[in-house]
């Protein structure tokens, strides 16, 4: 067990970060890695091969063996390679070397990685380039080396490089604008993120013992226990022991991985907890929260434990999701999505709040495809979670802001108001300026936005290249309207220009209850896109909206717009087929097994009590029975008729159409089939059963 004291010293002991660079390389090789670093320019070979005789010392003297270049292909997952540092002997012993291109380069078989097309099957050679500004690490043995996955062509074949070309095309157009206002000693503008990572932990042993969860990460089948959240008595509630011993060894874990774990907590369900980092630069917060659920799983492990990254793992309770907390930060220190003392003075930051503004609403579509996977869509618009429509809450002190800029009047700021408690013993509060709102898809959170669709299994790579991308976009837009403009011509202009946006965009806020029908209603009559699931958002991937934000600022290319649009719905379909044989298998032996013993039983016992007891009726056990019979019968009918239509989606060749399919009709007919499967279980005693129960699941840990 880590003592508090030791913290500081063992924080981000198994990483090669700033401090072990500075302390370790000569002062010229830490200069031009630090301004890699820092400003993103190209590293020389001969300044690659010092680093990386570096970093092997440091490596082997933290127990080291191996290197890997790490990854994140478009599998959703991440991946790795091992190589050891040994270099056999003429004497038959060994040295242990390892290079600089070693360290900038690999070569991993590319073609056994989804591609969308990019790449033929038997064109196997693709590239790993190493990201400087993401530090190496050691975990299980080896040094891990963070890289960006290309293919032969220069393909982008993963989730870092795009979000790198996002962040810089950000930072590019954002020094730009920033100029106008007089912001010149900004050089570097980059995106921070915060991503709550929120997931659920049952036993071990009952996990093993669903195919299910095994499979797909998402019970199939299962009746509701007697409880569930109703009592709201879960959250925040006491942690209990196995939980907080879990949750101890996953921050000490982290912290060693220099992953800064900041809060712990259960969540609103059962069994469902939570973990929030501190804001690091985005593409080094998406590596840690990869590497994080990656922890995760192994430290739950170590406790007996299954961790549920599944984004609605149970029916009838809320799902997980993963909060994306982005904002935008100069290199000289200043938040551009901070509204200081007066906001309605802060020209930076209200240029960059109308942009983000508008970007939101001209790239919905985008935005909601980039959180959109089969897991996720079972969890939008339901507990807890954002609906599917994209709107944004500002709260009330800047909503009034904003009605000043349209109205063309002045803006009278409030005094912050204190709370008063009612008992003396009690301090008086500073009320914030405006309320949260739990129910928003993108809030506004005193000086970040919070992007609260992203699901919690998957990367939140994709949803910051959308979201930096299209704020890239509208600073774009803005620069050539003001550039080259001063004093009055300027100040004239962008009062102009910001009133003008807003008006334009303004459909897109809303502060109220996103929860509600009436709001669907609502946002169909603002023209606001209500797109349901991934089937549904996929053609606006290539739509010439897509396009041409992504290749204007060299994010994608036309090819790999495609190459994604093709995975994405192929994942989807294998998905949904993987779920659909997953529940006819756990339908015909498990669930069929325990109804039909438990049948023979009962009929037994009715005999048997008919015969003992003259004129009894066994009225209960005949009940129970007939109700058996009755779910029995709507299970073989509607178990043929989902195989029947999950051949038919097997057989279909485009993708869109087959997604369309299962999307529509195949989990149409799983939700059918599960209404009688979970009408039988809830009346079959769970000695029967050869999985356990939700009661179980949910409720076992101590």
């Amino acid at each position: 067990m880590m003592e508090a004291k030791q913290l500081t010293s063992k924080y981000g002991s198994l990483v090669f970060n700033n401090k072990v660079m500075r302390e370790r390389l000569p002062k010229d090789v830490y200069k031009a890695v630090h301004k890699t670093i820092v400003n993103g320019t190209h590293l020389e070979l001969d300044v690659a091969n010092s680093v990386a005789a570096v970093m092997k010392e440091w490596a082997i003297e933290n127990g080291a063996t191996h290197f890997t270049h790490w990854f994140q292909p478009m599998t959703g997952l991440t991946a790795e390679k091992h190589d050891s540092f040994i270099s056999p002997e003429p004497d038959g012993g060994v040295i242990m070397e390892f290079s600089g291109k070693e360290l900038v380069k690999g070569e991993p078989d590319a073609s056994s990685f989804p591609s969308g097309g990019l790449r033929a099957t038997f064109e196997a050679r693709g590239y790993t380039a190493w990201d400087p500004s993401s530090p190496a690490f050691i975990k299980d043995g080896s040094l891990y080396i963070p890289t960006a996955f290309c293919s032969y062509g220069g393909e982008a074949l993963d989730k870092k490089t795009p979000l790198l070309r996002s962040m810089e095309a950000l930072s590019k157009e954002a020094v730009k604008l920033m100029k106008i206002p007089g912001l010149d000693d900004v050089t570097r503008v980059n995106t921070t993120i915060g991503s709550e990572q929120e997931y659920f932990l049952i036993d071990k042993e009952d996990y093993m013992k669903r195919k299910d969860l095994l499979f797909t990460g998402r019970t199939l089948i299962g009746a509701p226990a007697s409880k569930g959240q109703e009592m709201e008595d879960h959250y925040f509630g006491v942690i209990k022991p196995k939980v907080a011993a879990f949750m101890h060894d996953l921050d000490e874990e982290l912290w060693m991985l220099g992953i800064p774990a900041k809060t712990k907590h259960n969540e609103v369900a059962p069994s469902q907890h939570e973990m929030a980092p501190v804001f690091e630069t985005a593409n080094v917060a998406v590596d840690h929260n990869q590497l994080t659920m990656e922890v995760m799983k192994k430290v739950a492990d170590k406790h007996g434990l299954s961790c549920l990254l599944h984004e609605k793992p149970f029916e009838g309770i809320n799902g997980s999701g993963k909060h994306n907390n982005w904002s935008i930060c100069t290199d000289t220190g200043i938040n551009l999505l901070d509204p200081g003392s007066h906001p309605d003075e802060n020209i930076p930051f209200l240029v960059s709040l109308i942009a983000v503004i508008a970007a939101v609403d001209d790239y919905a579509p985008q935005l909601r495809l980039s959180v959109a996977s089969a897991g996720n869509d079972h969890r939008l618009g339901a507990n807890e979670a954002p609906p599917a429509v994209i709107s944004i809450f500002v709260g009330d002190e800047l909503s009034k802001v904003l009605d000043s800029i349209e109205q063309g009047i002045a803006f009278k700021s409030a005094s912050k108001e204190k709370m008063m408690m009612g008992a003396q013993v009690l301090p008086h509060i500073t009320k914030d300026n405006t309320d949260r709102n739990r129910t928003s898809p993108f809030a506004f959170t005193g000086n970040k936005f919070e992007f609260r669709m992203p699901g919690s299994s998957v990367s939140v790579a994709n949803a910051n290249i959308v979201l930096n991308t299209a704020v890239a976009e509208e600073f774009s837009k803005m620069s050539s309207e003001l550039d080259g403009l001063t004093g009055d011509d300027l100040h004239d202009r962008l009062t102009t220009l910001l009133k003008d946006t807003l008006i334009s965009h303004k459909r897109v806020l809303f502060d109220g209850n996103g929860y509600t029908d009436e709001w669907i209603e609502e946002a169909e009559k603002r023209g606001l896109p209500n797109l349901k699931s991934l089937p549904d958002a996929m053609p606006e991937w290539i739509s010439e909206s897509s396009v041409a934000l992504f290749t204007k600022h060299e994010i994608f290319t036309r090819e790999e717009l495609d190459s994604r649009y093709e995975i994405l719905l192929e994942n989807y379909s294998k998905s949904i087929n993987i779920e659909s044989l997953t529940m006819q298998e756990m339908i015909i032996k498990d669930l069929s097994a325990g109804l039909i013993a438990y049948e023979k039983d009962l009929t037994e016992e009715i005999i048997k009590k008919e015969k003992a007891l003259p004129g009894a009726k066994a009225a209960l056990e005949r009940s129970i029975l007939a109700s058996l019979d009755e779910a029995s019968v709507e299970i073989c009918e509607r178990l043929e008729r989902l195989k029947k239509d999950t051949v038919m989606a097997e057989s279909m060749t485009d993708v869109q159409a087959q997604a369309d399919f299962y999307e529509k009709t195949v989990l149409a007919r799983m939700d059918e089939l599960r209404v009688y499967a979970d009408r039988a279980e809830a009346l079959i005693p769970e000695k029967y059963l050869g999985y356990p129960t939700y009661g179980q699941l949910l409720f076992s840990l101590r």
